[in-house]
């Protein structure tokens, strides 16, 4: 056992040697790494900031139900009764058009456009919360509000959350398919600068294969220099990731704040770095273990 960690020791530092010789060749080859992880990586933040700006929003979710402008006081009653004795309302809310004007004008700035208003423009309203929060049973209660008489419209007020949702969603999966193509473009350029270093030293790989060493031998310091080489990659990956975190947080926070949007662009824990650098590491180790697999084949090094 101890044998088996000693090789695998200076097979590590033989990596590590080889990566420390040529400096520049390996921060080259690890920002070439760090530059196909850190764009998914930063969509993936992107993304997971809206996805909780959607979750923080969304709320419980209502039915707004909007009568006509002309709608008299006798209607608006008969709308209240009826939405009353529904039996799939939990809670009505009456929301005067005078009461809405005032929000309007309060809470948009707008109080100047307000006030050159002649008429309120503005519909008598109610807002409805559901028993239920089933697809069905919204349906249901929109189309009977709907052909209530002097109602207008009627609105889920959570459509545009879950509009922002499927966004999220869609954006996610062009995130995830990004990552997949940069990973694998990772992998073929790892398999082509193990390839390179195979070819450079076939020679010295064929003597010691003559002299009785064995290929898993002479494989580790290859898989052990793909490894580390994206181990790096994922390390600058993180770094370049914060750094620009840190040039676009300020500017979002403004733009969020100017909307009155609860906005946050964290940088990444922990446990996401490790696994960034870690699957760094593993996409490394597989095109190292793949361009190993294809040039250390009979023939192949002693040409």
């Amino acid at each position: 056992m101890s044998n088996w960690f000693g090789l695998h020791l200076t097979a590590l530092g033989g990596a590590t040697r080889r990566l420390a010789r040529a400096p520049l060749g390996t921060l080259l080859s690890a920002l070439v790494v760090a530059i196909a992880l850190v764009l998914p990586a930063l969509g993936y933040v992107m993304s997971d900031s809206v996805a909780q700006l959607a979750e923080g929003l969304s709320g419980r979710p209502e039915i707004s139900v909007f009568m006509e402008v002309g709608a008299d006081r006798h209607q608006v009653d008969y709308v209240a009764e009826k939405l009353r004795a529904d039996p799939g309302v939990t809670a009505i809310r009456f929301v005067p058009r005078d009461q809405a004007l005032k929000t309007l004008a309060a809470g948009a700035g707008m109080g100047d456009v307000t006030a050159t208003l002649g008429d309120n423009p503005l519909p008598d309203a109610y807002v409805i919360t559901p028993k239920s929060d089933s697809t069905s049973e919204f349906e249901r209660l929109r189309e009977g509000a709907t052909h209530l008489p002097g109602v207008a419209h009627v609105q889920l007020d959570t459509e545009w959350v879950q509009r922002l949702a499927a966004l999220v969603a869609l954006v996610r999966s062009s995130v995830a398919a990004l990552a997949v193509l940069l990973g694998a473009a990772l992998v073929i350029v790892t398999f082509n600068t193990i390839r390179l270093q195979i070819l450079t030293q076939r020679h010295e790989i064929g003597v010691s294969l003559l002299l009785g060493a064995t290929r898993p031998w002479v494989r580790r310091p290859f898989l052990y220099f793909g490894t580390l080489q994206g181990a790096l990659g994922g390390l600058l990956a993180w770094a370049l990731l914060v750094g620009i975190l840190m040039l676009v947080r300020g500017p979002a926070q403004t733009l969020a704040d100017s909307y009155g949007i609860p906005l946050s662009l964290d940088n990444p824990a922990a446990v996401e770095v490790a696994g960034l650098v870690g699957l760094a590491a593993v996409l490394g180790w597989l095109g190292a273990a793949l361009s190993v697999r294809r040039h250390l084949r009979d023939g192949v090094v002693t040409d």
